[in-house]
């Protein structure tokens, strides 16, 4: 199913020889890494926004099976996961300021016991300040405690800026972040 969205981003240490930003096949979420530009959304039936048509998104790094559209698009099941260690970033940057009422979060791990922290923080104003939403740290002990799923009702006006960092482990280490979705109404 084509949603129509441009899948766009500088490229990385792990793709020599590419300049400038790319759309690949297939990809279906304007997506950046963190040092370049923003686009737009509409809301789903369910109230949950359609972020191919509402927002851009901007990663500080996506492993290539798991890429930052797998946790935000409905219907997708794979969710997220950073190609890199160590804290990531994923901003949503709305083509227009939009009010936010419900934000739904679920981290999934299967393999490694670990403590994860993440932050989520609100911009009215392009990025130039932040509001943090909750911040918030959780032990994983899979297969006991594999899973974390977060809502939050919030009554947040004209956010123009939704970020979300993750620290996959507390104490440093090799685990890399994921998500296996985001949901914004």
């Amino acid at each position: 199913m084509a949603l129509g969205l441009r899948a766009a981003w500088r490229p990385g240490a792990d793709e020599p020889g590419r300049r400038g930003e790319y759309r690949r096949p297939n990809d279906n979420v304007r997506k950046r890494l963190i040092n370049a530009i923003s686009e737009r959304a509409r809301s789903h039936a369910a109230g949950w926004l359609d972020m191919d048509a509402t927002a851009s998104v901007e990663v500080s790094s996506e492993e290539k099976e798991f890429p930052i559209e797998s946790a935000l698009l409905k219907g997708e099941t794979v969710g997220w996961r950073a190609a890199n260690p160590g804290a990531q970033t994923i901003r949503l940057i709305f083509d227009t300021p939009r009010d936010v009422r419900h934000i739904a979060l679920v981290f999934e791990e299967n393999g490694t016991k670990r403590t994860q922290e993440f932050v989520l923080r609100w911009s009215p104003d392009g990025g130039d300040s932040f509001r943090e939403i909750v911040r918030q740290q959780w032990n994983f002990s899979p297969p006991e405690t594999a899973r974390e799923a977060q809502e939050y009702q919030v009554d947040l006006a004209n956010v123009t800026v939704l970020e979300l960092t993750i620290i996959p482990e507390i104490s440093g280490g090799t685990a890399r972040a994921s998500l296996k979705s985001l949901r914004v109404a």
